[in-house]
């Protein structure tokens, strides 16, 4: 037998105790890695979200209280996502660029009542298209890249100037980074950082999203497929991230979340840039159902998946999880 082979060598040493567990745990999940997503809806239109058992569209006052209690809990961060009248939607999605919109009026309260609290603001139009796509259609029905970049670039700005500390362009348009860099640049707003949803993919994951804010029906049985990523591609979700760095973003995610490890991984390793991954609807959803039929634990598996995304390379989760993750850590 070789030195330094068994038994000279057994690894089940480092793992008898909790002690010797936590002093060689190579990775480590902190509230202050998580960020909250947090629907926001007015009148009839809040409530619970029926295929994401425990979330609920909040009004303005209940958003401005969870914000207070996910600060008390380390959690730094939430992102914002509004819950657009089916009468307010329109081809153009013009209520994006609301000066006086439910998103405007949500990122100024939280921001007026919680200052300490980061505030990340969702750039894209599928909350306010009539059709659902996160974009503009042409005459053949094909989504504009260009034409959707403007309406993209002056939300943004009125989200920076709204207090939003963040915006997050989730949308998949070639080039809209630099058009959000260089308009917020130009309005002296230099610290507003973009989290570029660099290599988003057109995933099966995300229904019960689109259930929550109201989309999934006006998109039908249509899909993003022309906008959003191939699940089958990974070189390709590098060179999206290099020309979202390149165009200015600050952070870059990666969305969906643990069916796309392996691309976390790729991006932390080849860019060394701040990464964040979006645990997203369908597999909360998924969870839940396992522990609510009792095939799972919930917060074994919940934790678990969650310490995953950051083994893999991710500083930020947002996750639906997140306020009961720092409940959890903390006890």
């Amino acid at each position: 037998m070789t030195p330094g082979q068994y038994p000279a060598t057994r690894l089940r040493r480092t793992r008898q105790a909790p002690f010797i567990r936590s002093m060689v745990r190579e990775t480590a999940l902190t509230p202050a890695n998580l960020i909250q997503p947090l629907f926001v809806a007015e009148g009839g239109l809040a409530g619970p979200v029926g295929s994401m058992p425990g979330v609920q569209r909040l009004t303005l006052e209940q958003l401005v209280a969870e914000c207070r209690e996910l600060v008390k809990l380390g959690v730094p961060a939430v992102a914002l996502f509004p819950v657009t009248p089916q009468e307010k939607k329109s081809d153009d999605g013009a209520e994006a660029l609301n000066a006086d919109s439910l998103m405007v009026r949500s990122i100024k309260a939280v921001k007026d009542a919680v200052p300490e609290i980061g505030v990340i603001a969702d750039v894209a139009l599928d909350p306010y298209t009539s059709h659902g796509h996160d974009g503009v259609l042409n005459a053949q029905g094909y989504v504009d890249n260009e034409a959707t970049c403007e309406i993209l670039r002056r939300q943004a700005l009125l989200y920076s100037r709204s207090g939003a500390d963040i915006v997050a362009p989730s949308d998949m348009m070639d080039g809209r980074v630099n058009h959000i860099r260089q308009v917020l640049e130009r309005d002296h707003r230099h610290n507003t950082l973009i989290m570029a949803y660099a290599a988003k993919y057109a995933s099966a994951f995300y229904g019960p999203f689109r259930e929550a804010v109201g989309s999934q029906a006006n998109l039908g049985k249509g899909g993003k497929e022309t906008y959003q990523m191939d699940p089958a591609n990974t070189d390709e979700a590098l060179r999206e991230v290099a020309l979202d760095l390149q165009e200015g973003a600050d952070i870059v995610m990666v969305k969906p979340g643990l069916p796309y490890l392996d691309i976390i991984r790729r991006v932390k390793d080849e860019f060394a840039v701040p990464v964040a991954a979006y645990q997203v609807s369908g597999e909360y959803a998924m969870l839940k159902a396992a522990a609510q039929n009792g095939w799972l634990d919930e917060r074994k598996a919940m934790l678990e998946a969650l310490l995953c995304f950051r083994r893999a390379g991710a500083d930020m989760i947002l996750s639906y999880y997140s306020k009961q993750a720092a409940i959890w850590l903390a006890e």
